[in-house]
C-alpha cells in the first residue's frame, strides 16, 4: 500500500498517522527514540507492508504486472491500490478526500520537527502537487507513474503502467475491495492490541 492507505489505516490518530507516514525512513530499532504513539504508527506501517506482501489477493493483482515490470511490480501495485481507495473514498470515510488531504498536509506542517530530513525535503513536492488527491483519477496515476519512472532512472517503463491499470481495471478494483476489508480488520486489531500493551 502507498501513502493514502497507510494514512487511512492509522485510525485518524495524528501521531499514529505521522509515524506511519515516515516509517520507511526509520530503520531497525530507531523507532524506539520516538514518542509511543509515533512508535505505534511506525510498527503499524511495518505490519501493513508484511500483511500486504504475503496476501494471496495482492499477489494475484501484482502477478499481472510482474512479467513487464519485475521487481517494480509491487511498487506499481501499491500505487494502483491507493487509486482504488481514493476513487472509492466515500465508501470508507465521511470526510471528502480533498479536505482529508488538506488537513493532513496542515498537520505535517505543524509537526515537521519529528520528521526525518529526507521527508521534510519531499513535503513541498507532495503538498504542491497534492499527491493524495492525484491518486483519485487514472490521469493522476499516469502523472505519478511518470514521476516514478524518472525517480527509478527508467529501469522499467513505469510511465506506461496506466496501460495495465486500464486493461485490468475491473479485476484490480474487485481484488482491492476484498483485500482491503481484510487489511482494515487486521490493522484495527493491531492498533487495539498494541494500545493495550
Amino acid at each position: 500500500m502507498n501513502y493514502l492507505a497507510h494514512l487511512y489505516l492509522s485510525a485518524d490518530e495524528g501521531p499514529i498517522r505521522l509515524g506511519n507516514f515516515m516509517a520507511d525512513s526509520i530503520r531497525g530499532k530507531q523507532y524506539k527514540t520516538y514518542p509511543i504513539a509515533i512508535q505505534l504508527g511506525i510498527l503499524l506501517h511495518r505490519h501493513i507492508d508484511s500483511f500486504t506482501d504475503q496476501h494471496p489477493i495482492y499477489r494475484q493483482s501484482k502477478h499481472r504486472l510482474h512479467e513487464r515490470y519485475g521487481h517494480y511490480s509491487g511498487v506499481i501495485m501499491d500505487i494502483f491500490y491507493d487509486h482504488f481507495l481514493a476513487s472509492r473514498w466515500h465508501e470508507y470515510h465521511a470526510q471528502p478526500l480533498a479536505d482529508y488531504a488538506a488537513s493532513f498536509y496542515e498537520y505535517l506542517r505543524t509537526h515537521t520537527a519529528w520528521l526525518p530530513e529526507k521527508i521534510v525535503q519531499m513535503l513541498p513536492f507532495m503538498i504542491g502537487r497534492n499527491w493524495l488527491l492525484m491518486y483519485a483519477t487514472v490521469e493522476g496515476i499516469d502523472q505519478i507513474m511518470l514521476q516514478m519512472n524518472h525517480r527509478t532512472q527508467r529501469r522499467v517503463p513505469m510511465h506506461e503502467a496506466g496501460i495495465e491499470l486500464r486493461q485490468y481495471y475491473t479485476e484490480f478494483n474487485e481484488e482491492f475491495g476484498r483485500f482491503f476489508e481484510e487489511l482494515r480488520h487486521s490493522c484495527s486489531q493491531f492498533i487495539d492490541q498494541h494500545q493495550i500493551e
